[in-house]
C-alpha cells in the first residue's frame, strides 16, 4: 500500500520532524539535476532544518504544480548496478513556474535569503562566448526591454538572466544586503561568466544597479558532478518503498560538488553533506568537463551513428571507447600537475557501465555546438599551443562533424550558423571554425580533422 508523499505523512511514517524550513535559497531551473544535486546536498546538511529552498521552473508549470502539491517533496532513487536506493528529499520547500516573478522578486528582496543557485544549460545563458549578452537573441533583447520598463513590461523577463537581474534589482531596492549567486552547470569559469553576463545587462538597464552588483553580489563558481538521465522515473522502486510520487528522480549512486567563491550571507554546511571548498576551481571544472562531459560527447556522436542508444551501450563498443580513451589520455596533459585523475577515470568507465543508468545519447545530443567548443576544442587549442599531439581532441571534433553532416535532429542554439556552415565550400573548416577559429586557420589541425570525419575539401556543396 503507498501513501500519497506529504510532509505530514512522511513524519508520520518515520517520526522524523519533516517541518518546512524556512526559505533562504532560491534557485532558478527546477529540473532533474537540481533535485539530485543541490537540493539533496542541502537536505543533508546538518543546518538543513535553517535552509528551504524555494525553487523556480525555467518554462513550464507543471512540475512546479506537482512539487506544490508534494509539499516541496520527492523521492531520489539512488540506481546502482545491484538495486535501488530510495531517500526522500525535504530541502524544497516551494516550488514554482517560472513565469511567478513577482514571488521571485518578493523572495529574493527579503534579507533572510543568502543564496541563489542556477542550474541552466550552457546556450540557455544566452551569452555570447566572452560572456557578454548576445542581443541578437530575439528573447534576451525583449527581457532588455522589459527591464528598462519598456512597452512590453506588462510580463515579466523570460530568460534567467533577465530574472537573475531583476531579481537582483529588488534585493538592491529593497536594501537587503550582499548575497551570493552560485551557478551550477559545465561552463568554464561559470562564476566569473555569469558575473560578466549579469553585470553587463544590469549595466545596459541602470548603471547604478551594475555598480551595486559588482560590489555586493558574490559571483561563486562551480563544478557539478552527478549523472541524472531525464526520462528515467521509478516508480516501482518508490512504491515498493510505501510512496505515491508523481515526481521522483533516479540518479546514480556517485555525487560530487565544487565550490569557489565568497557567501556574505551565509550559506548552507554543504560540506557536512560532502560537498568540497577549493580556492581554484578550474583543475575540478576542467577534470570534469573534459573527462566526463567530453567522453559523454564522444560517445554520442560515435555511437549514434553506430545504432547505439545509451552511454552503457557505447563504453561497451570498442570503438567508441577507444576514441573516449585517445581524448582522455590527451586532455589528461592539460590539467595541472598534481590533479588527481587515474581513479577518477576509473570511476568514470564504472559509472558509464552501469546498464541500470538508462543515459540515453539522444539527451546528450542536445547543444551540440557549444559542447564540442568547450570540451573538445578547448583541449587540442591547449594541447596545439603547448606544442603536444592533439591527435585525440581533433579525432573527437572530426567525430562531431561526421555526425553534423550526417543530419542529426538535436536542438541546438546555433542550429542556423551550423547548417550555414555545413552548406558551405568547405563544411570540416567552416564548423570547426564555429568552435575554434584557431583550428580553423591551422592547417596542419584542417587536416586531421577532415581526416577523422573522413571528408574531402572539395566536398560539394550540401543543400540548405
Amino acid at each position: 500500500m503507498t501513501v500519497p508523499l506529504t510532509r505530514d505523512a512522511l513524519a508520520a511514517r518515520t517520526g522524523i520532524d519533516a517541518d518546512a524550513a524556512p526559505v533562504r535559497i532560491v534557485h532558478l531551473g527546477l529540473g532533474h539535476f537540481f533535485r539530485a544535486h543541490q537540493a539533496w546536498y542541502t537536505a543533508r546538511s546538518v543546518d538543513a532544518a535553517e535552509w528551504g529552498i524555494a525553487a523556480f521552473t525555467g518554462r513550464s508549470a507543471g512540475i512546479a504544480d506537482t512539487l506544490q502539491g508534494q509539499d516541496g517533496l520527492f523521492a531520489l532513487v539512488e540506481r546502482g548496478a545491484e538495486g535501488d536506493g530510495v531517500e526522500i528529499v525535504t530541502s524544497l520547500v516551494e516550488a514554482r513556474p517560472g513565469t511567478d516573478t513577482a514571488r521571485l522578486v518578493e523572495l529574493v528582496a527579503d534579507p533572510a535569503v543568502a543564496v541563489i543557485t542556477l542550474t541552466v544549460t550552457e546556450s540557455g545563458y544566452r551569452l555570447t562566448p566572452d560572456g557578454t549578452p548576445d542581443l541578437g537573441d530575439a528573447a534576451l533583447a525583449a527581457d532588455l526591454e522589459v527591464l528598462r520598463g519598456g512597452s512590453s513590461a506588462d510580463r515579466g523577463p523570460q530568460t534567467a538572466l533577465g530574472r537573475l537581474v531583476l531579481a537582483l534589482d529588488a534585493r538592491r531596492r529593497a536594501d537587503a544586503g550582499p548575497i551570493a549567486v552560485v551557478s551550477c552547470d559545465n561552463i568554464p569559469g561559470n562564476g566569473a561568466f555569469v558575473r560578466r553576463g549579469a553585470t553587463a545587462l544590469a549595466e545596459a538597464i541602470d548603471p547604478a544597479l551594475a555598480d551595486w552588483m559588482r560590489t555586493e553580489v558574490s559571483f561563486v563558481s562551480t563544478s557539478v558532478d552527478r549523472i541524472t538521465p531525464h526520462g528515467d522515473e521509478s516508480p516501482g522502486a518508490v512504491a515498493d518503498a510505501g510512496w505515491e510520487d508523481h515526481a521522483a528522480v533516479v540518479t546514480e549512486p556517485f555525487a560530487d560538488w565544487v565550490l569557489a567563491g565568497d557567501f556574505p550571507a551565509g550559506r548552507p554546511e554543504w560540506e557536512s553533506a560532502g560537498a568540497r571548498f577549493v580556492d581554484d576551481i578550474e583543475p575540478w571544472e576542467h577534470r570534469k568537463l573534459w573527462l566526463l562531459n567530453g567522453a559523454h560527447s564522444i560517445l554520442t556522436f560515435a555511437g549514434l551513428p553506430r545504432g547505439l542508444e545509451t552511454v552503457a551501450d557505447a563504453t561497451a563498443d570498442a570503438h567508441c571507447r577507444a576514441l573516449v580513451e585517445a581524448f582522455w589520455s590527451e586532455a589528461v596533459q592539460c590539467l595541472p600537475a598534481g590533479t588527481e585523475h587515474v581513479h577518477y577515470r576509473e570511476q568514470l568507465i564504472e559509472r558509464f557501465s552501469n546498464p541500470r543508468i538508462v543515459h540515453r545519447l539522444s539527451q546528450i545530443a542536445a547543444e551540440a555546438t557549444v559542447k564540442a567548443q568547450f570540451r573538445f576544442a578547448a583541449v587540442a587549442e591547449r594541447s596545439v599551443a603547448a606544442g603536444r599531439d592533439a591527435e585525440g581532441s581533433l579525432q573527437a571534433l572530426g567525430t562531431w562533424i561526421a555526425w553534423v553532416l550526417d543530419g542529426p535532429s538535436a536542438p541546438d542554439a546555433r542550429a542556423d550558423e551550423v547548417a550555414a556552415a555545413a552548406a558551405s565550400i568547405d563544411p570540416v573548416r567552416s564548423l570547426l571554425g564555429l568552435v575554434s577559429p584557431m583550428l580553423a586557420a591551422d592547417t596542419v589541425a584542417v587536416a586531421r580533422v577532415r581526416a577523422a570525419a573522413s571528408l574531402r575539401p572539395t566536398l560539394a556543396r550540401r543543400a540548405s
